[in-house]
């Protein structure tokens, strides 16, 4: 099943965190986005053009573990990173339209 994942910053200020270790959190996110890109977990990866935030689509069984998928993340564990997840459906508006009719 594939998953529209929103994501919002929670606190992206790391609190007691210094300049470097927030950038190896930073390479660390890019790490495991990345190896969730090779499970074919994340299909796709953008930011919206408003605001600097990112959207993703997953592939996943279930929303339990696109859920799990994206826990995984540094940013996400860290807790300056959320994600609203929205399952979805093929679009059947082709079939209604141009089906044949029995």
């Amino acid at each position: 099943m594939r998953f529209l994942a929103l994501g919002s910053e929670v606190d992206v200020s790391f609190p007691g965190m210094s300049r470097e270790d927030a950038a190896a959190l930073g390479r660390a996110e890019a790490r495991r986005s990345w190896e969730l890109y090779q499970a074919g977990i994340i299909r796709e990866i953008s930011f919206r053009s408003d605001v600097h935030r990112s959207v993703m689509i997953l592939e996943a069984p279930d929303e339990s573990a696109a859920c799990e998928a994206l826990g995984s993340l540094p940013f996400v564990r860290a807790g300056a990173l959320s994600f609203e997840v929205h399952g979805l459906v093929p679009y059947d508006g082709w079939a209604r339209l141009f089906a044949p009719e029995d």
